[in-house]
């Protein structure tokens, strides 16, 4: 077995809310005080804390090699997470081993120093992680030839936009040989082209025995890159395994059974929203899952603060992890919709819905305006992404199909025949 490269034992970091560190004591500090303590002696404020646990009890290893996601809500405790394995912040509790020269990138600019060029930075760095001249000098073209940043190299890195600081910053902290690469959230910025090769690199550092630890709100990338995922939730583990397995329990926390999807995260206008989703069987029956092989049956329900005519409604079924599998929209069958201020419900029917049991689809919600007639009362109304998570279960009719005899998504009676030859 390969050699632990990240230990983490009951890892626990406190913070404390409401409660001030102390500055330097000037004068201005010290009316400060007084003006506080004032008004706390008065009733016109406190001063009560509140203890918080962003991490609690959290214990993993990572072993060399290895590509390891790290997932999960905002304030699940990441970033908590990374700035300890990077010596960041200390630990209230436990302790984290890290075996190995670490490259990291936990957000855009950390380690840089504003005032020195994109050159001057690169040697900073390498110096940092104990790299010699030498050394950086073979690493400095690939370094700038990643980061496309050749013209701009000799210019202060306080210049720069977002986007060429994320770039410069993932190439030193990919090429000055890390035996440890730890990243927060590096394809938050940046084009496809870039996110590519980042991906690619990363890869490459893991295939040559590298460890990677990567944050990524991005759940595509997370089965493409990892090889195995840790939930986090509450600052505590939730669950760790396969990337899809762990991907998909994410994505279903609080879809499972929800229908109303009101207060869901939405964009558009607001003038109409989607407001309940159920799920039904052929027969008509509310269901939290789907037969293979069954019908699949959208009851949505739609809220509309105004009256608006020719509105277009869409269903979109994909996979927990996003590739989209198919698209029914209300034009395309000529099927008119006009709103009224109020509520009404639509349905959407798809036949014979032969889906892989064991694994879940996911419902996206799409309501538009069209710009025709009224060109205000055009654009989007209402997009839901992830409405609803809903398991694909085994059916009587389907069950001759063994999930060792097809491993897609989409499942199809098929035969074999020989049509020439011996």
């Amino acid at each position: 077995m390969s050699e632990v490269a990240i230990r983490v034992e009951n890892l626990s970091k406190r913070y404390e809310i409401g409660a001030a560190k102390q500055r330097y004591d000037t004068l201005r500090d010290q009316l400060a005080d007084g003006f506080k303590a004032l008004l706390t002696r008065n009733g016109f404020g406190h001063g009560r804390t509140e203890s918080i646990w962003a991490l609690k009890d959290v214990s993993f290893e990572v072993h060399e090699g290895e590509v390891v996601g790290i997932i999960g809500r905002n304030g699940a405790g990441k970033s908590t997470l990374l700035k300890i394995l990077t010596q960041i912040t200390k630990p209230t509790t436990g302790y984290a081993e890290i075996h190995g020269r670490t490259g990291s990138l936990l957000e855009v600019g950390t380690g840089f120093h504003p005032e020195l060029s994109g050159r001057e930075n690169i040697y900073l760095n390498g110096a940092i992680l104990g790299m010699k001249k030498c050394e950086i000098d073979r690493k400095f073209d690939q370094i700038v030839g990643f980061a496309e940043l050749a013209k701009f190299i000799d210019t202060p890195v306080k210049r720069y936009s977002s986007g060429m600081y994320v770039r410069l910053a993932f190439a030193v902290a990919a090429h000055l040989d890390p035996e440890i690469l730890i990243v927060d959230e590096v394809l938050a910025v940046g084009d496809s082209d870039y996110q590519r090769r980042c991906l690619n690199r990363m890869s490459t550092l893991a295939s040559s025995g590298k460890t990677v630890l990567v944050v990524s709100h991005n759940m595509d990338i997370i089965p493409r890159l990892c090889t195995r995922t840790i939930l986090l939730q509450g600052g505590q583990i939730k669950a760790e395994g396969s990337p899809e397995d762990i991907v998909e329990r994410y994505l279903g926390l609080d879809t499972a059974v929800e229908e109303e999807i009101i207060l869901k995260p939405r964009t558009g206008d607001g003038r109409a929203r989607f407001s309940r989703l159920q799920i039904l069987d052929r027969y008509g029956n509310i269901r939290v899952c789907h037969a293979c092989g069954d019908d699949l049956i959208l009851r949505m329900e739609v809220i509309s603060e105004e009256d608006i005519q020719d509105v277009a409604l869409a269903v979109v079924l994909k996979t927990a992890l996003g590739n989209r599998l198919i698209t029914s929209w209300t034009r395309e069958v000529d099927f008119p919709v006009d709103l009224h201020k109020g509520i009404q419900t639509f349905q959407c029917r798809f036949e014979n819905v032969k889906l892989r049991p064991g694994r879940s689809i996911a419902i996206d919600l799409w309501m538009e305006a069209s710009s025709g007639k009224v060109a205000s009362s055009g654009g989007l109304l209402d997009f839901v992404e992830y409405a609803r998570l809903v398991p694909i279960v085994d059916s009587e009719d389907m069950r001759h199909f063994s999930t060792e005899r097809y491993q897609g998504i989409v499942l199809c009676p098929y035969s074999w025949s020989q049509v020439s030859g011996q």
